[in-house]
């Protein structure tokens, strides 16, 4: 498929009571150890949550821009294994891709779920692991506020989950209708299920993927983390105080990230119960 038939997604921010957040169970799901067996100087990885995480970590639109940028007016393949994140990043990386004017190939190695689903639907080709995964449902965020920031969240929400169900509608040759179905039950799709919906391809290679030992180490841990900063989203806790405590919480520091102004201990109190809680 041309990628010039592939829509662009058209996305404004949403309102400060809002947050795009990682899905408890594309977290829980997501094994952070599989890996490409090999990585050329063509291949794009995206092995994290999509958006800059509290330590810096995550992957962003910017990174990849300027990896196509290096890689030139050549054949790219991006390397897939992600639970998701926030969707901007999401739609400004498929856009990045989907402007590339060389072939792209996208290899989902173990997972590509919500944002990631949606970028890995800018591939000329895709091809999926027959172990691997793609989940699809509408856009997930964390919301607060009074009943009008509430309902103007879901009023603005309806416009990116019908660019997205446009998106896979196009992608699997299949109606609109039946795409944005998916997306309301939260659909998995393994491999075949993948490409028999027309969502991939075809199959990776068997010896495409491997788990790094090192990191399979450091999964639980890496997996903790998220799902502390998920919990303390869920509780109202906006972005940028999160990524401070949770800075203050593992004992480092990130210059970038702003300090703590109000309800300071509480709040450290609260996310120390919660690494208490997880890792028990």
């Amino acid at each position: 498929m041309s990628l010039r038939n592939l829509p662009e997604l058209n996305a404004d921010r949403l309102p400060k009571v809002c947050a795009f957040e990682l899905d408890d169970a594309a977290l829980e799901r997501w094994n952070a150890a599989v890996q490409p067996k090999a990585a050329g100087e063509t291949t794009i990885t995206i092995l994290d949550a999509i958006g800059e995480d509290w330590d810096g970590s995550g992957v962003t639109a910017r990174r990849v821009a300027a990896a196509l940028r290096s890689i030139g007016e050549k054949e790219v393949t991006v390397e897939i294994n992600s639970p998701g994140g926030d969707f901007f990043e999401g739609v400004a990386i498929y856009n990045a891709l989907r402007a590339h004017p060389q072939k792209v190939t996208v290899r989902i190695l173990g997972l590509a779920a919500s944002a990631a689903s949606v970028i890995a639907m800018a591939g000329d080709e895709i091809q999926i692991g027959k172990a691997g995964f793609m989940m699809v449902h509408n856009a997930w965020v964390m919301a607060i506020g009074n009943r009008h920031d509430l309902r103007e969240a879901a009023d603005m929400m309806e416009p990116f989950d019908d660019a997205m169900a446009t998106l896979y509608a196009s992608r699997a040759g299949v109606a609109k209708p039946e795409a944005a179905a998916w997306m309301d039950k939260e659909t998995w799709f393994n491999g075949e299920q993948a490409v028999e919906a027309g969502l991939a391809d075809g199959y990776l290679p068997a010896d495409a993927v491997v788990e790094d030992a090192a990191r399979a180490r450091e999964q639980s841990g890496v997996k903790a983390v998220k799902r502390i900063d998920v919990a303390l989203a869920r509780n109202g806790i906006p972005r940028s105080e999160r990524r401070a405590l949770l800075a203050e919480v593992k004992g480092g520091t990130q210059d970038a990230a702003p300090t703590v102004t109000h309800d300071a201990d509480e709040w450290t109190a609260a996310a120390r119960q919660l690494i208490t809680t997880i890792s028990s």
